[in-house]
């Protein structure tokens, strides 16, 4: 029973990694604002340029929010800090007086891995879209139905389960701290 229990200890840990690690702002923009640029998928040229251009901005926002993270120092404020997570630690650095140990916040392997299939997981979400489709690529819906309900799962089942080899510890921006830094992390 002590490992049904951590496989779906596990499972539901990958699931909520999953849902951390793709921006729901930068996906509630694209759903927001995607009917709109595509012109409800009748689009022009322009619309077609601006829907890329969404597309790619939310792309490199699901990027850059996987080097995010997020801290509360010990100095008795309850005041979060927001940094970027660099080689040496972490951008902004700490204040002097502050005893957080930044190197403990350096970029890692799994960061990058992060951060890309996080753009994989945005991509299948923004590209497969309706209104994308229909504006994008609209011959694509009718010749390729098998590949469009296939896809999503697939990258959702693969992107989990490197979620899961590759569990991250940070907290992005729209995800506080949970617990008060002491010098680690």
């Amino acid at each position: 029973m002590a490992s049904t229990t951590t496989i779906k200890d596990k499972t539901l840990t990958g699931v909520g990694n999953l849902i951390k690690l793709l921006p729901t702002g930068t996906v509630f923009a694209f759903q927001f604002l995607n009917p709109i640029l595509t012109n409800s998928g009748h689009c022009t040229t322009l619309n077609k340029y601006l829907s890329s251009a969404l597309i790619a901005l939310c792309g490199l926002s699901c990027f850059f929010s996987s080097f995010t993270d997020s801290y509360q120092d010990d100095d008795g404020s309850t005041t979060t800090h927001y940094v970027i997570a660099t080689k040496n630690g972490f951008w902004p650095p700490p204040p002097p007086s502050s005893a957080v140990d930044a190197s403990k916040y350096r970029l890692r392997v799994g960061d990058f891995v992060h951060a890309v299939f996080t753009v994989v997981v945005f991509a299948a979400v923004a590209l497969l879209d309706d209104n994308t489709v229909e504006c994008l690529y609209p011959g694509f819906e009718s010749n390729e139905k098998v590949l469009m309900m296939a896809m999503p799962p697939v990258i959702g089942v693969v992107s989990g389960s490197v979620f899961m080899v590759f569990p991250t510890t940070r907290h992005g921006i729209g995800y506080p701290s949970t617990t008060t830094v002491k010098g680690n992390k």
